[in-house]
């Protein structure tokens, strides 16, 4: 028997101490699993990242705001509102940064916040952060005190909300993990369109059979890709709130030669992708170590060739090895195959529920609605109020003689108050209110604006109280939300879903993982990694997406001097080539193809194309048939040696009467300045090497360094580096250079084309999120080879990049090509022009594209010229 003492009364109280220490570990457990481990269902976030996000919308840490440091954010939030370590603050604040902890990363960052190889972060005084967009609009909008509760912080100096106004399920978004006192959390991640697909279901149909919810929503989708195997699991979890869900990593097979010189190729298993949470360094390690212990048999050499375009990590196999019994093995005995137990509990009216799906998603639209219900009431309040100020107004203006005669003749305020109440009858605030308008709302202009605001009031007021009064109008404006955020923050799913064999599928739209992987061959030779890429397979081979984004994504124009007597030649984007009447130039080869080069030829010419690995190929035009019979793929036309997988065409051309000296960019900034008189040499079979390429690099862009130009480098970060293609800025060099550094990439940033223009030329800028800028090259200042550039686009949200540059002529026409497929037509001059500031037009409001929808998914590859334009523009 333990004893409690009153010191304040003196009285000893007798108390159990199996009751005592009951009731002390139920509260100590409660308040853990309330107030620090478990997440809530309505707004998905634990109290330490509501605090967060909300201690850094106090301190307008906008999108569109600078970064602040890190420091002064843990600062702010243990000083308000969670005094339990800044250590444990900025750890929940680094884990909302990274692309590949958050499925949807909730705030922005400047720093180094760690990486997927466990590297740990800087310290918070070094790192900067701030609000995302997403976070912005669809977390932390209109949020009030009429919006949400609020309640005291833990000293009573502050107001926090106890939970934020989310327009998204953010839990399941975004998942989460947590460990109480008793019981754990382990939410998977989804993507955001087909949860925003499955809430719209359940609110058209409550009674949504469960089956046809999970072909909505077939499973997570997490930010490191993977694939899931099987679907029992992820049954499970949706449907008792608990299951194990088995993920992969994404493998193909490729062949790589493991001598320099030697034909001889060793199999290698290249990882692309990795489970959830798998650390890539640790994994690696733990590979090797099976290979030195002999449990892992079959391995000859394993290596990280991750970059900035995306993880890649290359197994080499032994020669006569199974790569399939390898695999199995990694799968078995390495996290490459790994489980993730999906536990779906939280707090459902602050006690821990573990919920279905369904369940998850009908707390989230209860809770939606209630908001939306406080949001109406609260603007029906202002207007309301709002209203019956102008209608006090209205009515002075209407008596404006009583009003004077009222205002001549009160000794003060008050009296005239008073007066206005029992002459006019108006209310207290009504009186107030004509007491305080200005002498200019007596003038004719201010009357109607006051007319026209009560107007809009009435009509305002009438739309409030029908959503109010109205539950089907209100869930109608609830599902319109739901489709804005996802036209705007939706993407594609990262993990696929692979089917059991003979079950059935839960969803027929997902890309299943059983199909037979296209795989593109990489040779890796000594110190270079080149693409191989068959190209006689068929015409339409490069058009995919991948291989339009990987090519150069600017059209350029090359014309020599025309014979006098020759037929017009053209190549299209897709490596298509023919002969065409040079006195038609409007008979295109295809309404919708884009030029890569057009010149009026002999037969007997030759034409050079341009190879990824830094060599030039002589294209013979002997045999090729006039338009009207069939189409010519130019690897045909290729000697064989280029054929062989060794390189891709990049979208370039040259005329053997080149005149003009070339500039060649490579893949990792390295520019060279190639005279002309190094192509003067006769092309062979074997081709020529026109520059010296270090390793893992590659050409990526070649353009004519024409005398009087500027010449104009792009960086995905919306970067432009313009310097002069004057000798002494940009000096020849020899065929067995690498060249100068151009400009120094930042991380992430990839280079997007070159071009070389006129100075009082205009350029067209495109981002993969669908804005066209046209801006004119006299904003960029000259810089020399090095400099950092300058900052030609502002991007309206984190994840947008430049995709393609151009040069917009007048009275010319574009085609926008997209990862759909789809070619949208634009003419430069519907296109407003723009400084160096600015994000500049949208093509969802611009007027020349208003009938055509842009996809959540869709994203702008490049811009090139229509057939018959290029061709206009070119002979002016």
């Amino acid at each position: 028997m333990a004893r409690q003492f009153a010191f304040g009364g003196g009285n000893i109280i007798p108390t159990a101490l199996h009751s005592e220490m009951e009731r002390s570990y139920l509260e100590y457990a409660m308040s853990v699993i309330v107030g620090r481990a478990l997440p809530d269902a309505r707004d998905g976030l634990k109290p330490v990242h509501r605090r967060i996000l909300y201690a850094m919308h106090e301190l307008g840490l906008a999108p569109e705001r600078p970064f602040r440091k890190c420091a002064r954010v843990v600062g702010d939030v243990l000083g308000k509102y969670h005094p339990h370590g800044d250590q444990s603050v900025y750890d929940a604040l680094v884990r909302m940064v990274q692309h590949f902890s958050s499925r949807y990363p909730l705030v922005g960052g400047h720093g180094n916040f760690g990486s997927i190889d466990n590297d740990p972060p800087a310290a918070m005084r070094y790192t900067e952060t701030r609000l995302a967009t997403i976070t912005h609009e669809a977390v932390l909008a209109d949020i009030s005190e009429a919006i949400v509760d609020f309640t005291d912080n833990f000293d009573n100096s502050q107001q926090e909300p106890t939970v934020l106004p989310a327009q998204l399920p953010l839990l399941l978004l975004e998942g989460c993990s947590g460990i109480a006192v008793g019981m754990a959390t382990n939410v998977p991640p989804h993507n955001l369109s087909e949860i925003v697909d499955g809430l719209i279901a359940l609110i058209e149909n409550p009674q949504l059979p469960d089956e046809q919810l999970w072909q909505i929503i077939p499973g997570p989708d997490f930010p490191t890709g993977g694939e899931i195997i099987y679907s029992k699991g992820i049954e499970d979890a949706y449907l008792t709130g608990r299951g194990t869900i088995t993920v992969r990593g994404v493998t193909h097979l490729e062949k790589l030669s493991y001598r320099k010189g030697r034909k001889r190729k060793r199999t290698a298993i290249i990882v692309t992708e990795l489970p959830f949470q798998v650390n890539k360094a640790g994994w690696i390690e733990k590979i090797a170590d099976l290979v030195n212990q002999g449990r892992l048999d079959g391995i000859a050499d394993i290596r990280d060739e991750s970059d900035r375009r995306g993880m890649r990590v290359v197994i080499e196999l032994k020669r006569d090895s199974d790569p399939e019994k390898i695999l199995a093995n990694l799968y078995q005995k390495t996290s490459l195959q790994s489980n993730f137990g999906a536990i779906l509990l939280a707090l459902v009216n602050n006690r821990p529920c573990q919920s279905s799906l369904r369940g998850l998603l009908q707390v989230f639209l209860d809770f939606r609605e209630e908001t939306l219900i406080r949001q109406y009431r609260h603007d029906l309040g202002v207007a309301q109020q709002r209203q019956h100020l102008v209608t006090g107004l209205l009515t002075a203006l209407t008596n404006l003689d009583t009003v004077i005669e009222i205002l001549r003749h009160a000794a003060d305020g008050t009296i005239a108050k008073l007066r206005f109440q029992e002459e006019l009858d108006l209310s207290p605030a009504q009186a107030d209110a004509i007491l305080a308008m200005p002498m200019r709302r007596l003038t004719g202009l201010e009357r109607q604006k006051l007319q026209t605001e009560a107007e809009e009031l009435s009509e305002n007021i009438s739309h409030l109280n029908q959503l109010l009064n109205q539950r089907q109008e209100r869930l109608k404006a609830l599902k319109n939300g739901l489709r804005t955020l996802k036209r705007k923050f939706g993407d594609k799913r990262r993990t696929k879903i692979r089917q059991k064999p003979g079950q059935r599928k839960l969803n027929n739209r997902s890309n299943t993982a059983g199909k037979a992987q296209e795989q593109t061959d990489k040779v890796s030779s000594g110190n270079k990694r080149i693409k191989a890429i068959s190209l006689a397979k068929s015409p339409r081979l490069l058009t995919s997406p991948e291989s339009i984004q990987s090519s150069a994504s600017q059209l350029q124009l090359f014309t020599p001097q025309p014979p006098p007597d020759g037929s017009l030649i053209q190549v299209t984007n897709q490596h298509c080539i023919s002969w065409r009447d040079p006195q038609n130039i409007y008979s295109t080869v295809d309404e919708k193809a884009a030029l890569i080069f057009q010149a009026i030829l002999q037969e007997q010419s030759q034409l050079i194309a341009f190879m990824e690995s830094g060599k030039a190929y002589p294209l013979r035009l002997k045999g090729i048939p006039p338009l009207g019979d069939r189409l010519v793929n130019m690897a045909e036309l290729l000697p064989q040696s280029a054929q062989l997988p060794e390189c891709a065409i990049i979208n370039q051309c040259f005329s053997s009467e080149l005149r003009d000296d070339l500039i060649l960019l490579t893949q990792q900034g390295r520019v060279k300045r190639l005279p002309s008189s190094e192509l003067a040499l006769p092309l062979n079979k074997r081709g020529i090497s026109l520059i010296k390429l270090k390793e893992g690099d590659h050409l990526s862009f070649v353009c004519r360094a024409t005398a009087g130009k500027d010449l104009v480098i792009a960086t995905s970060g919306g970067r432009l580096l313009r310097i002069s293609l004057s000798e002494p800025t940009l000096p020849s060099m020899g065929r067995m250079t690498q060249g100068e550094k151009a400009l120094r990439l930042r991380y992430g940033e990839s280079l997007v084309g070159c071009l070389s223009l006129n100075p009082e030329q205009n350029l067209l800028l495109a981002t993969e999120l669908g804005y066209l800028k046209k801006m004119s090259i006299q904003c960029l200042r000259l810089a020399k080879l090095g400099d950092i550039g300058n900052q030609a686009l502002q991007f309206t949200q984190k994840e947008d990049r430049l995709a393609a540059i151009a040069p917009a002529i007048s009275h010319q026409n574009m085609i926008i090509i997209t990862n759909q497929g789809r070619n949208l037509p634009i003419s430069v001059d519907a296109l407003d022009s723009w400084g160096k500031d600015g994000t500049g037009d949208s093509l969802n409001t611009h007027q020349s594209l208003s009938n055509y929808q842009w996809k959540p998914e869709e994203r702008i590859l490049t811009v090139m010229t229509l057939a018959n334009e290029a061709i206009e523009s070119n002979y002016q």
